[in-house]
């Protein structure tokens, strides 16, 4: 089997949201994790395994967009998720998370203790030094351009992470074009496609 992807993750800022909009990002979490094999444990703290390793970063993507756009206010350092993505070998069958060895596990683990420590909000990291030089450039912008995201960028990115066109955006936020358009282009969806698209790229020759 190729390299599968474990994501360690957590709600930065958890005891600031209200009660109302915790649910509501837990609720939206749990739907964009629904198809893997997931668990949420002491309330804001997650884990994900995930088999196809080229899907883990749009996934680690759509749980921070979702915390960003829940916080309606337009203050840059609201809600985010912390999120750790370890590829390499996990050992089978995985029956519970908890109890999963193998490397994918041990580096998601092992960098998301890292980045609690500096303040980054995403990490990639395998066990080739090669790689992670690339995987490294990825995270850094990546999290360049989601420190400074409004909630308003949030809510269009994400729709788009999942596939939707900007007219299906339009007409589920019930926004004009031309606005979605402008979100589109200030929330950089295009440099966002950009690297997810390398990332892939790195994945694929890893495999």
């Amino acid at each position: 089997m190729g390299i599968q992807a474990v994501l360690t993750g957590d709600i930065v800022n958890s005891t600031k949201l209200a009660a109302a909009k915790e649910k509501k990002l837990l609720k939206v979490l749990q739907q964009v994790l629904m198809p893997y094999k997931f668990e949420f444990y002491r309330g804001d703290s997650f884990q994900v395994y995930i088999k196809q390793a080229g899907e883990a970063l749009r996934i680690a993507l759509l749980c921070r967009t979702a915390a960003i756009s829940i916080s309606q206010a337009e203050e840059t350092n609201s809600s985010d998720i912390r999120i750790s993505i370890g590829l390499g070998q996990v050992a089978a069958p995985v029956k519970t998370l908890g109890a999963a060895k193998g490397e994918a596990f041990i580096l998601s683990g092992r960098t998301f203790d890292e980045i609690t420590k500096t303040g980054a909000r995403l990490a990639v990291t395998t066990a080739n030094p090669l790689a992670n030089e690339g995987l490294q450039v990825i995270a850094d912008y990546i999290n360049a351009i989601f420190k400074v995201m409004t909630a308003k960028q949030a809510s269009v990115i994400f729709e788009l992470l999942t596939g939707q066109t900007q007219q299906t955006v339009a007409d589920k936020l019930k926004k004009s074009k031309s606005t979605i358009n402008q979100h589109v282009s200030s929330g950089r969806w295009a440099e966002i496609e950009k690297l997810l698209q390398q990332y892939e790229n790195i994945i694929n020759q890893l495999t």
